[in-house]
C-alpha cells in the first residue's frame, strides 16, 4: 500500500474519531449551553457575504476562504485554533487549504509551541515579542521575531497533525538580514534556494516542486551576520479552508498596533474572516480603560480594512479570568463583563459577530468552576488543553449553526 494511501486511511480514521468525540460535547452544568450562538444582526451584509461564500466554497469546490485568528497566549498554545482548524476540515473532506502562517516559537528557549507542528533549533536565537518595551528590529503579522546570530542556524519544523494532510508545496519565509544572509531550506538530503526574493517585503518564496510535511530552514550565518524570522506561511494551490493563528504571549490590543508591517504581511493572507480574540491581557489590571481598548481595536481594524474593506469580523469575548490578589489567593476579575460590553459595540461598528465566551462559560466567577473540573489552569487565567478544546468546539457549533440557519433562510 502507498504511503499516501495509508496516510488517508489513517486520517480518514482519526477524523471520525475526533469528530465523533467533538460531538459528544460533555454537559457541564455551569456553561450556559443556550447562549452558545453567534450574536450578529441578521440582515447584516457582512456576515451574510460570509455564509454566502462559505456555501459556495462547499458546493463548488473552488476557491479559498481564508480566516485569521490573532489573539494572545490563548491563540499561541494552538489547541483552541487547531480544534477549531480540524472540526472546519472534518466537516468539509477534500476542501484542505494551507495551514498557513506558522511561527518557530520553540526554537526559543521556554517559548510554548502549539502541538500541531513541532521546532528544533539546537543553536540559540534571540527572541523578539510584540509586549516587549523596546526592539530592535521592526515587527509584523505574527507579533514575534526570532533572530540567529554569529553561526549557522537551522530550524528543523515537522507537521504533527495526523487528522490533516497540508501537502505544502510552497513556502514563504518572513525575515530580513542587514548582512545579507540568504536562507535556504533543506528537504531530506537536498538543498532548495529561494526561487524568488523580494527585499521590499522580506519574503523569500520556496517553490518545492513536492508535497513535504517537514523541512528544515537553513541560515548560514557568519560572525557579525544577522538573521531574523518573523513568519512562515506554509502554502498549497488546493482550494479549501485555510485557517491562520496568531498570537503572542501577553499581547494586548496597543502590541499589534506597534507593529510596523502588520498590513505588509496581512496582504500575504488577504483574509476573507478575521477573528478576534484579543483582550484578556488589556482588562488585566485593576483598572480598565473601556474607551481606549474600544478606540485602539478601531485603529487595529482598519488596518485590517486596509487590506480588505469586505472582511468580515468575529469577535471572542474575554473568558472569566481572576488576578492574583495575594500568595496562593486569588480575586475575581470583573473587567470581563466590562470588556464584553465593547466587544458588542465592536460588531455593532463593523456590521460583525460576537460569539459570548463570557456568558456562554458560565459568567462572573464560572472560571473557578472550570479549575475545579480540570478545565482551566491555577492560575484562573488560562485552559488547559481540553478546556481549549471543549471552547474550540463549542465555537464552531455556534458558528457552524449560524451559517445553518443562512442556508435555511
Amino acid at each position: 500500500m502507498k504511503k499516501s494511501l495509508v496516510f488517508a486511511v489513517l486520517a480518514l480514521l482519526a477524523t471520525h474519531l475526533f469528530m465523533a468525540q467533538a460531538q459528544d460535547v460533555p454537559y457541564k452544568k455551569y456553561i450556559k449551553y443556550s447562549a452558545n450562538v453567534l450574536h450578529f444582526d441578521s440582515a447584516s451584509p457582512s456576515m451574510n457575504r460570509l455564509f454566502n461564500r462559505w456555501q459556495t466554497l462547499q458546493s463548488s469546490r473552488q476557491g479559498n476562504l481564508n480566516i485569521v485568528h490573532i489573539g494572545a497566549s490563548h491563540v499561541q498554545a494552538g489547541s483552541l485554533t487547531n480544534t477549531v482548524r480540524c472540526l472546519i476540515l472534518a466537516d468539509n473532506p477534500g476542501l484542505v487549504g494551507s495551514r498557513g502562517m506558522i511561527f518557530p516559537y520553540s526554537a526559543a528557549a521556554r517559548c510554548n509551541n502549539p502541538a500541531d507542528y513541532r521546532v528544533q533549533c539546537p543553536q540559540k536565537v534571540i527572541l523578539t515579542r510584540n509586549v516587549y518595551k523596546d526592539y530592535a528590529y521592526p515587527l509584523g503579522l505574527c507579533g514575534i521575531a526570532v533572530t540567529a546570530a554569529d553561526t549557522l542556524t537551522e530550524m528543523a519544523i515537522k507537521l504533527n497533525e495526523p487528522r490533516v494532510d497540508y501537502a505544502t508545496t510552497r513556502i514563504v519565509l518572513l525575515g530580513h538580514s542587514e548582512q545579507g544572509v540568504v536562507p535556504r531550506l533543506r528537504l531530506d538530503n537536498r538543498e532548495v534556494y529561494p526561487s524568488y526574493i523580494d527585499n521590499t517585503t522580506d519574503r523569500y518564496l520556496f517553490n518545492l516542486g513536492q508535497a513535504v510535511d517537514s523541512f528544515c530552514i537553513v541560515l548560514p550565518c557568519r560572525e557579525g551576520d544577522r538573521f531574523t524570522v518573523s513568519g512562515i506561511l506554509l502554502d498549497n494551490r488546493h482550494p479549501g479552508f485555510s485557517y491562520h493563528s496568531i498570537g503572542v504571549n501577553g499581547a494586548s490590543v496597543s502590541d499589534y498596533l506597534r507593529c510596523r508591517h502588520f498590513v505588509r504581511d496581512l496582504r500575504l493572507l488577504h483574509p476573507d474572516v478575521v477573528v478576534f480574540g484579543i483582550g484578556i491581557n488589556d482588562a488585566s489590571g485593576t483598572s480598565f480603560d473601556t474607551a481606549a481598548f474600544r478606540r485602539n481595536y478601531l485603529q487595529l481594524i482598519d488596518s485590517v480594512r486596509a487590506v480588505n474593506p469586505d472582511c468580515t469580523f468575529i469577535f471572542f469575548t474575554n473568558n472569566d479570568s481572576f488576578r492574583e490578589a495575594g500568595r496562593r489567593h486569588y480575586a475575581v476579575n470583573t473587567n470581563g463583563a466590562l470588556a464584553r460590553d465593547v466587544f458588542y459595540r465592536l460588531a455593532h461598528d463593523t456590521d460583525g459577530a460576537v460569539w459570548d465566551q463570557y456568558e456562554v462559560m458560565g459568567g462572573l466567577g464560572s472560571m473557578e468552576k472550570w479549575y475545579k473540573d480540570g478545565l482551566a489552569q491555577k492560575d484562573r487565567v488560562h485552559f488547559t488543553t481540553a478546556g481549549y478544546q471543549l471552547v474550540g468546539t463549542l465555537f464552531y457549533q455556534a458558528l457552524v449553526d449560524a451559517i445553518k440557519k443562512h442556508k435555511t433562510r
